[in-house]
């Protein structure tokens, strides 16, 4: 078996690392955030939402998602306007 490698696969702009490279190689986590670039994804919220199962009536969601995405959120929306609204009665049964 020849040890020489396919040169369809060799790629001048992109050579194979030395050892030495290797051993100089540090995580991308440790380099200067300079170095790092623009972080990818969603940016973290200061505020979390608690993830939950729910169980909800066909109608009821059915209505939310016929206004398009953002549903979950608008579900979540009605639930604070509700608490504001009947913020009385939910101290009586605490």
């Amino acid at each position: 078996m020849s040890k020489r490698p396919n040169p369809e696969l060799i790629d001048d702009t992109n050579p194979e690392w030395t050892d030495d490279e290797f051993k100089r190689a540090v995580p991308f986590n440790k380099l200067p955030a300079s170095l790092q670039g623009k972080v990818r994804g969603r940016p973290k919220a200061e505020v979390t939402k608690e993830r939950i199962s729910i169980r909800l009536s066909p109608e009821v969601v059915a209505a939310f998602k016929q206004e398009g995405s953002g549903w979950q959120t608008r579900i979540d929306e009605a639930l604070k306007q509700y608490l504001k609204e009947h913020k009385d009665d939910h101290r009586k049964h605490a």
